[in-house]
């Protein structure tokens, strides 16, 4: 294992060399052929936005629009193509600041030399001359307009675009947020409108906090015989309060269990490669299976936060509740609880991951109130409680409730619910000997 580990990179390398050449031996001359193409193509799905400065279109290509106008399969080194238009009314230049987009972003260079073990040496520079002619080209002068391809990490789900243009002592911004057609995922907007025809209680805020404490202590397994991990945390927002406040923050949604996620999950453990949509087991609460999973991935499929959620039967000041369970993932290890004898370890300090979510969701900018509630057993690690798949965790029995808006809020202006107030786990420690004697 540690060898495959140790060599993954190559691996994979060989990997794509040997796709491009199977894919060269089974084409004509040139593996790389642009298709004539009209910008239209991809600029029905943009999105515009402007000031009395300057005005701005931007769309993300799909992996068909790229390769018909680029003529290269983007998708497969995982780029993609941002088309940007910017038109100067302004009396002074603007500048693109292309790390503002992706801080990552790839030269046109880099993306041609990426294809170039498929390729002769005279088909490659002529790729490289046709991506340095198409990419955006610095700067955009006072009343001119320009267009061109900026070249981007691949996103699957949705794509934060941030396009920020510099000027004489001016800084404009304008933000961006696209769906990306590609996986197999449940979203807010889905949930919400599969429930529309339900009957919600509106309640106020006292009211709001009775029925959060009614609700079931923990998930469960499909029959409800046995008790999972714990429903630690309520989101209360509608589809266009939460999507645009994960997606800033870099949460992403979790594939559904079938059989090319599948395969992607066993690629990534075993090279332990970076897979930021990988599936989650399905919990239970509410009478199913959670309505949407999210996580926010580190380098390696072992480690990352993984969220549930679950729509709840009650609405507050016209918003969606939402009950939730979140824990960060450590590791993995083997198991006789999953058919596959292997799961993730959870950090067993449940509010750990709660808080990290919290202030996570502070800087999304989305964020209006805060609160906690009761509803969860306190835990201990003396005294832990455990998951289904053994795991222990120890917890403070407290519901964080996050309020969110789609209108920016300052972190100052933030609010609290006047309910409970977390207290140190050493003073769960005491309180729990006190009441075991």
């Amino acid at each position: 294992m540690k060898n495959i580990k140790k060599y993954r990179h190559v691996i994979n390398r060989l990997i794509f060399i040997s796709f491009l050449i199977i894919l060269q031996a089974c084409s004509s001359n040139k593996i790389i052929e642009p298709q004539p193409t009209s910008v239209s193509h991809y600029t029905e799905h943009s999105q515009i936005q402007s000031n009395d400065k300057v005005n701005v279109s931007t769309s993300i290509l799909t992996k068909d629009e790229a390769y018909k106008a680029l003529g290269i399969p983007l998708k497969l080194i995982g780029i993609q193509a941002l088309w940007v238009s910017i038109e100067n009314k302004d009396t002074h230049p603007y500048w693109l600041l292309y790390p503002a987009i992706d801080q990552d972003y790839f030269s046109p260079d880099e993306v041609a030399y990426a294809f170039s073990p498929a390729m002769s040496d005279k088909d490659n520079y002529e790729l490289m001359q046709r991506l340095r002619q198409l990419s955006f080209k610095n700067p955009v002068h006072s009343g001119e307009k320009k267009s061109g391809f900026v070249f981007v990490n691949l996103d699957e789900d949705y794509k934060k675009v941030d396009i920020e243009l510099l000027g004489n002592n001016h800084l404009q911004v304008f933000k961006f947020l696209f769906t990306v057609s590609g996986l197999n995922y449940d979203n807010f907007y889905d949930i919400i409108g599969a429930h529309n025809k339900e009957q919600f209680v509106s309640v106020d805020e006292k009211g709001l906090e009775k029925e959060l404490i009614k609700f079931d202590c923990c998930t469960t397994s499909e029959d409800g015989s046995e008790k999972g991990d714990p429903l630690n945390l309520v989101f209360i927002g509608n589809a266009e309060d939460l999507f645009p406040a994960f997606a800033h923050r870099g949460w992403h949604p979790a594939e559904k269990n079938y059989w090319d996620s599948a395969v992607k999950t066993i690629k990534s453990f075993i090279f332990g490669n970076h897979y930021r949509y990988s599936p989650v087991s399905p919990l239970y609460a509410l009478g199913r299976q959670q309505d949407i999973a999210l996580q926010k991935a580190r380098g390696t499929i072992h480690q990352r936060q993984h969220l549930r959620l679950w729509l709840a039967p009650i609405q507050y000041d016209g918003k969606s509740v939402w009950l939730g369970q979140v824990s960060r993932d450590i590791g993995v290890h083997f198991t006789s609880k999953t058919p596959i004898l292997v799961t993730y370890k959870i950090d067993p300090d449940i509010d750990e991951a709660r808080n990290a979510l919290i202030q996570d969701m502070l800087f999304s900018k989305a964020l209006v109130k805060i609160g906690f509630t009761e509803g969860v057993p306190v835990s201990t690690p003396e005294n832990p409680a455990f998951n289904l798949t053994g795991d222990p965790y120890f917890n403070d029995g407290l519901r964080a409730v996050l309020l969110m808006s789609k209108q920016p809020v300052a972190i100052k202006d933030i609010q609290f619910f006047d309910w409970e107030q977390p207290i140190p786990h050493s003073n769960i420690r005491h309180l729990n000997k006190t009441y075991s004697e």
